[in-house]
């Protein structure tokens, strides 16, 4: 390592934000610059450790150490090239991955981990600054064409393999720009839109197709699909998880991605007539996680009177609990930055009822609960007698998670199996149960990680390039005990 004893003379620092009452005035990212002297300085702390756990923390497996090392001594147009053979796109995992490398961090044992989230980010926005991100298109092309439905971080990542293994790609979206929830679920001030236009600038000049504006399973049918050598299902896990209880069906009660993607819109220069609203309404977020947090951002944005924010589980501690030791993900308590701009959050609570009047939601009726040892030994959910509360509510978002990928359409269209939660079934290489038919990122794991999904769009690809060609040069991060080139 460049700098042995970094790690002890610099503590770990992050870029400052613009204050709460300014950043909530638009929908632009609020991170600031931060000064390359104290890129350096974080680079520095990544330790001669051995065995960088950071590696297995990081489903794409990233080679921290590596380019940690090259920015310290300030060799930025390496570092990109090592983060970018395992990573199509740090510019969206640096903005928005939970870094679960982080939490792996062997410095992080007994001192504040590696920043290497924050790492991706300079060096992905230093090497798009000095032009050093250029389209890589085949010199050959295979004569193979493959479908590719979906163009969230899965899609995307598969469609840039597969095409830099010289396949025709053609990338299907049914929303009418691409990116998937990057797109139409990420707010604007998480990461702003151009971020993503830039690399599908990229990825056009390389010969990838986009069509957008198509359903496939109705636009285009499996018959259509049969033109192609393969078809990779990449068209996530978008059915939300419901919130079944007496008044579900009252006006003011909506999911997390009818509210989240209008203000996206809004953002893009869209009208939306009839927008979901949280000027001047008490708000209440069922769900604590991204999504739920989300919310929380773009509620306060709208100028919401309250917000409050629902979660079922206790509210965890503030360190790491001792039944998940280092270098596991520790369920702690995270404070969002939607979170410090303003929410009451509510832990141990279940929504009874919805009460409204002349057909729209006026409040919530909840209960406390708690998790008991079931006969069976298991945590078994328990309401507190005598805790029933009501809070004010003209505007409920629901925010719970999803429960898998719509199957109503082109996958039952194609006939692939399922699993018993609901997931497209594979074999565990990503091939479906029907000859020709991939799938890859949440439609196949379920509700996930930005970063699995990119990971699963690579892998997937090489599957794909596999058992087109019979060899692939296409990097693995998981052996498959597959044929290698």
């Amino acid at each position: 390592m460049g700098k042995i004893t970094g790690f002890k003379e610099y503590t770990r620092q992050l870029p400052k934000k613009k204050p709460v009452e300014d950043r909530l005035k638009d929908y632009r990212e609020f991170v600031l610059p931060f000064p390359e002297a104290e890129v350096k300085h974080q680079a520095s702390r990544c330790m001669d450790c051995g065995v960088p756990f950071c590696h297995t923390g990081c489903p794409l497996g990233n080679i921290i150490p590596d380019w940690n090392d090259l920015v310290y001594r300030g060799r930025w147009q390496e570092a990109i090239a090592r983060l970018h053979a395992t990573n199509n796109f740090p510019e969206f995992t640096g903005r928005l991955c939970p870094a679960p490398c982080e939490e792996a961090c062997v410095l992080g044992i007994n001192e504040p981990p590696v920043t290497i989230e924050q790492m991706e980010k300079e060096i992905i926005e230093k090497a798009f600054s000095e032009g050093w991100v250029k389209a890589e298109a085949p010199s050959v092309r295979t004569g193979k064409r493959v479908a590719v439905i979906g163009s969230g971080p899965a899609g995307l990542a598969c469609a840039q393999q597969l095409n830099r293994a010289g396949h025709t790609v053609v990338v299907y979206e049914r929303d009418d720009r691409v990116g998937g929830l990057l797109r139409y679920g990420i707010p604007d001030f998480k990461m702003e839109k151009w971020v993503i236009d830039r690399r599908l600038e990229i990825m056009t000049e390389e010969g990838i197709e986009f069509q957008t504006g198509i359903q496939v399973g109705t636009d285009l049918t499996a018959d259509d699909l049969a033109a192609y050598d393969a078809v990779v299902l990449c068209c996530g896990s978008t059915r939300p998880r419901d919130l079944t209880v007496p008044g579900r069906d009252l006006d003011g009660i909506h999911f997390a991605m009818e509210f989240l993607p209008q203000q996206n819109r809004v953002v893009a220069g869209d009208t939306v007539p009839g927008q979901i609203s949280a000027t001047g309404k008490h708000v209440i977020v069922i769900g604590g996680g991204d999504t739920g947090s989300d919310c929380i951002g773009t509620s306060n944005r709208h100028g919401a009177a309250s917000v409050t924010n629902f979660e079922l589980l206790p509210m965890p501690g503030e360190t790491r609990p001792a039944n998940q030791p280092w270098p596991y993900w520790p369920m702690k308590l995270r404070t969002s930055t939607s979170h410090e701009e303003g929410c009451e959050r509510v832990f141990s609570i279940l929504t009874k009822e919805f009460i409204g009047n002349h057909g729209k939601v006026e409040k919530l009726r909840t209960v406390n609960v708690q998790f008991a040892p079931g006969p069976d030994g298991r945590p078994k959910l328990e309401e507190i007698p005598g805790s029933e509360k009501e809070f004010p509510a003209d505007l409920v978002l629901l925010a719970m998670g999803f429960i898998g990928p719509e199957t109503d359409s082109i996958i039952s269209q194609l006939g692939c199996e399922l699993t018993p939660q609901g997931n497209v079934k594979c074999d565990g290489s990503y091939r479906t149960s029907v000859p020709k038919v991939y799938t890859a990122g949440d439609a196949r794991r379920g509700q996930s990680l930005i970063v699995w999904a990119i990971s699963e769009g690579r892998e997937a690809a090489r599957v794909i390039d596999l058992d087109l060609m019979g060899a692939s040069q296409l990097p693995t991060k998981v052996d498959y005990d597959l044929p290698r080139a």
